[in-house]
């Protein structure tokens, strides 16, 4: 079973939150103006000279403003919904039948029909269907007791009288279910203008969160944990890891305030982004003072241990010109080094991406080997770029956890390539 994505599953709350106030108002306008207009037709008989019960209209507008109140109170629109429909569906016929036949009562029974279409408004024609079965129920029950049972105009109501009522009841019953469906038209057309609104925030939103994701993590990653929910592990055969520190680091630290400080670190490791984009890189993270990446990891770039090592150039003689680190003695020591490794994301909280393995282990041992201004590779990046580069001879040396190793100091492009 597919996952829905978080967008349409706000998309969709949004709207089910939308369409019961709807709903709800919907009802309670209708509510009204059957009230209203049970007073108004009580006033026109007694105006008329029509000796006609209140009992039947004040039984009804004591249930339907009690069911308001209570709806009001509980929020329980099922309850409030289910007396409503009813008492638009059985008062009308109670009505007529109070009357006479449907004559004498001029079609009263037509109001009747705003069960079923209130339902459909109110609660969905799937719901709808009972109220109109048991309206067409009630109407062919009403039409047996007119044919057997009809008095006519024995009850002395005038065929004047008569007229006028049809004419109200069919004028007031279309406008009720004319206005009610308007304003469920204008209304569904607002919020769907509302949730179109919401649903641009909500992509631009997004758009926000994606370009945060792609800030974190490399391109390939980002997509993955976008589209993914799985663990993301990738073993490499080959990849090539380097470590630049900042020599001297640890000593301005003492004597730079620590917003000069941070802002100058901002500074350096946004032009080392620049160099990682340049030389299509993949930035994994800082430590410290320590700026690490990797090349390898996609395979957009084939020739990413020369293009490593050219970055590792450029960030070196960047550092060597800027006045602003010059100033306080600040240069780069780095290390490379080329082999298997594995990649990842891990954590739950403020997760990362990470590298791990003998390759980056070498890699960092390197580059805290170095002195300022240094290069060193392992034998793997020597074997690969020895004729692309000019490097010192090898030297041996102490690495932690390592013991002794064969290392290379990189000079810079070989005079056969640079005269190329």
């Amino acid at each position: 079973m597919s996952k829905q994505s978080p967008l349409a599953s706000i998309s969709a709350r949004l709207e089910a939150s939308e369409e019961d106030r709807l709903r709800s108002s919907l009802l309670i306008f209708a509510c009204a103006f059957m009230n209203f207009a049970v007073m108004f037709w009580l006033a026109i008989y007694w105006l008329m000279g029509q000796n006609y019960s209140t009992n039947v209209p004040l039984a009804y507008q004591a249930l339907s403003v009690s069911s308001l109140f209570y709806y009001l109170k509980t929020r329980n629109f099922v309850v409030f919904r289910f007396i409503q429909l009813s008492l638009f569906l059985f008062a009308p016929f109670v009505m007529q039948w109070t009357v006479g036949s449907s004559v004498t009562s001029s079609g009263v029974t037509i109001w009747a029909l705003l069960a079923p279409v209130g339902a459909i408004v109110v609660a969905g024609w799937r719901e709808s269907i009972p109220w109109f079965i048991a309206y067409i129920v009630m109407t062919a029950v009403s039409g047996f007791f007119d044919y057997f049972l009809g008095v006519g105009l024995a009850d002395g109501m005038e065929l004047k009288t008569i007229g006028v009522f049809f004419a109200l009841n069919f004028v007031a019953m279309s406008s009720i279910v004319y206005f009610l469906i308007r304003y469920f038209v204008l209304e569904t057309e607002k919020i769907k203008r509302e949730l179109d609104q919401k649903h641009v925030l909500l992509l631009e939103e997004q758009k926000k969160s994606e370009s945060l994701l792609l800030n974190v993590f490399p391109t390939h990653i980002a997509r993955r944990l976008r589209d993914e929910h799985t663990l993301i592990a990738d073993g490499h055969a080959d990849v090539s890891v380097m470590f630049a520190d900042i020599t001297n680091f640890t000593q301005l630290t003492v004597q730079m305030p620590p917003e000069e400080l941070v802002g100058m670190l901002n500074k350096l490791f946004s032009w080392f982004d620049d160099m990682t984009d340049k030389y299509g890189m993949e930035k994994i993270k800082t430590i410290g003072d320590a700026y690490m990446v990797a090349g390898g990891l996609t395979s957009n770039h084939d020739d990413y241990v020369k293009n490593i090592v050219d970055m590792a150039i450029e960030m070196r003689a960047f550092v060597s010109t800027q006045p602003e680190l010059r100033k306080y003695d600040l240069g780069i020591h780095v290390g490379i080094a080329t082999g298997p490794a594995i990649a990842g994301v891990i954590g739950s909280k403020r997760f990362i991406y990470d590298v791990w393995g003998d390759t980056v282990n070498m890699a960092s041992r390197l580059a805290g080997d170095g002195k300022k201004g240094e290069i060193l590779a392992d034998a793997n990046t020597y074997s690969r770029l020895r004729n692309y580069y000019t490097f010192e001879p090898p030297c041996l040396i102490n690495l932690k956890g390592k013991g002794e190793v064969q290392v290379y100091r990189l000079i810079g492009p070989a005079k056969s390539v640079i005269q190329a």
